[in-house]
């Protein structure tokens, strides 16, 4: 948890200092808009060779390794003189993050029985909201105090010392000698274990289950809403909403506390349902179309707002159902996929949302470009949500069998 949320503080980074980096190392805002996007995109293909890493290797050597490396090339980020060195910095930084959730989703898969794992994996995505909640106050301070390279630097050293703790503190379970009774809580009512190595043939054949393929889709409307948001709503609230640059380093961190309670809420949801006799993939498969259609609501709402406190509300209600839907996706990856191949499924997952998240700030960026209004980018994303939704509910079904054929 920790971890995800230095994951989003460090991505804000860029955002925070945008202005000051523009200026000092004369980037126009087009090649800004480049290397805003440019995490996005190395982060995006990254998903796809990591899971299996971490599926083969194990969450413990992966998460650690990841760890270090996003936060050298964190810190390194503050050291840079050119447009080149600050684009080779954060591709780096992309590469570096793409074992956090994947490997979140393993280390629940090892360590919690069927019955817990919804709610752990809430508190784990969490840790983004948490992240993006912070992260502007507390990078601002760190900006105007010192400068905004020693900002890089100073939550680069933070992620090494993090790596150094992850090292020392997690095991992967063929490290540690479980008892009977240990075995028998992490495994009953998971018809899905396999003991079996991961191979490239049978990842591969993950692909061809259409559970894979709604899994993605739900994602991908997931997320992009997420960095419609994310991308773009301080611009928002300041031009299309006509706050005040103070107002909005205030208002703007409201709806990502709302995503915080609906991360750890759409955990305790997926538990619940199973409590009372839902099968983990159908409460799952509820929650996801569910929360993806509230989104399109929502996101509609936030486009016929007249006031600002209702365009606000309805955002952050948006974000409260983005991470309900998050949680409850990345709660389906522990029950759909195969024991050895959780990493790969999650990491397939998130190569789709990440898609997703890429194209967002691209996309709306032009919408605006051309009309001047956020109307047309929001309703866009409204009806992509409810596409998203459609797809999950009806292409997925159940677990994909531990042959992953």
């Amino acid at each position: 948890m920790a971890g995800g949320a230095l994951n989003y503080i460090d991505r804000a980074t860029l955002s925070v200092a945008n202005k000051l980096i523009q200026d000092e190392l004369g980037i126009p805002v087009a090649k800004m808009g480049l290397l805003l996007s440019a995490f996005l995109w190395a982060y995006a293909v990254a998903q796809l060779p990591v899971g299996g890493l971490i599926d083969r290797f194990g969450p413990r050597r992966l998460l650690a390794l990841g760890l270090f490396s996003w936060s050298v090339a964190q810190a390194a980020g503050g050291l840079v003189t050119s447009f080149g060195a600050f684009i080779v910095a954060r591709f780096a930084l992309g590469f570096g993050e793409a074992p956090l959730f994947p490997g979140g989703a393993r280390v629940v898969r090892d360590w919690f029985g069927i019955g817990q794992r919804g709610f752990a994996t809430g508190l784990l995505q969490s840790a983004s909201s948490l992240g993006n909640f912070i992260a502007v106050p507390l990078l601002t301070f760190l900006m105007l105090r010192l400068n905004w390279r020693w900002m890089f630097g100073i939550v680069g050293a933070a992620g090494v010392v993090l790596a150094a703790v992850w090292w020392s503190v997690h095991r992967d379970p063929s490290e540690v000698r479980l008892t009977p009774e240990e075995v028998r809580y992490l495994t009953e009512g998971d018809e899905n274990t396999t003991s079996r190595p991961p191979s490239f043939a049978q990842w591969r054949q993950l692909f061809s289950h259409r559970t894979t393929w709604g899994m993605i889709a739900g994602f991908f409307g997931t997320v992009y809403t997420l960095w419609l948001y994310t991308g773009w709503l301080p611009y928002y609230l300041e031009h299309e909403r006509h706050m005040s640059v103070a107002r909005v380093g205030i208002v703007a961190a409201i709806p990502y506390f709302f995503g915080c309670v609906g991360a750890v809420t759409g955990g305790w949801l997926c538990d619940f349902l199973t409590r009372r006799g839902w099968t983990p993939i159908a409460g799952r498969k509820l929650l996801v179309s569910s929360a993806l259609c509230a989104i399109s609501f929502c996101t509609v709402g936030t486009t016929l707002a007249k006031s600002n406190a209702t365009a606000l509300a309805f955002i952050s209600v948006s974000l409260f159902f983005i991470y309900i839907a998050s949680s409850a996706a990345w709660a389906t990856v522990p029950i759909a996929a195969p024991s050895q191949y959780t990493a790969s499924l999650g990491s397939i997952q998130n190569f789709g949302g990440y898609l997703g998240g890429a194209l967002a700030p691209m996309v709306t960026g032009l919408i605006v470009q051309r009309t001047g209004s956020f109307s047309q980018a929001l309703l866009l994303s409204a009806v992509l949500s409810l596409l998203a939704a459609a797809a999950y509910l009806l292409l997925v079904r159940g677990p994909i069998q531990s042959d992953a054929g």
